[in-house]
């Protein structure tokens, strides 16, 4: 009966896992060539007062927009790293931020950490097969 579950969970976790790798990879290739510019002057976030985007490195873009992520899908937390992504973008109200500017966000941030829990599933369910 275990087995079967085992073999069941992971056939899903790993299912989840490539679905979520597509969805992140088709949600941040619309965001970074077709709707960069809009939401960067839409979220407009502080960072941009001093440099233009282009001016900062991978890593920097990638946290403005996981503030962006952030803001947009936990507007009210105050605790840790979305806490601080609110505090930077407190002048964003997200129910009046447009759909075609939230969904390659939360395709992009939603699909790496669903992805991350599905690949730490899939390794314990690994795991436990090994031994």
């Amino acid at each position: 009966m275990s087995s079967t579950i085992i073999q069941y969970t992971l056939a899903l976790s790993f299912t989840v896992m490539v679905a979520c790798a597509l969805t992140a990879l088709v949600s941040g290739l619309v965001l970074v060539f077709f709707r960069l510019r809009t939401t960067n002057l839409t979220l407009r976030h502080p960072y941009l007062d001093r440099y233009p985007w282009e001016r900062y490195p991978f890593p920097i873009k990638a946290a403005m927009l996981m503030d962006y992520f952030f803001r947009l899908s936990l507007p009210k937390s105050r605790w840790w790293v979305v806490g601080n992504a609110n505090r930077l973008l407190a002048h964003v109200n997200p129910a009046e931020v447009p759909s075609r500017i939230k969904w390659p966000l939360y395709g992009l941030w939603g699909g790496c950490f669903l992805g991350i829990a599905a690949m730490i599933l899939l390794w314990i369910m690994i795991l436990i097969t090994m031994a």
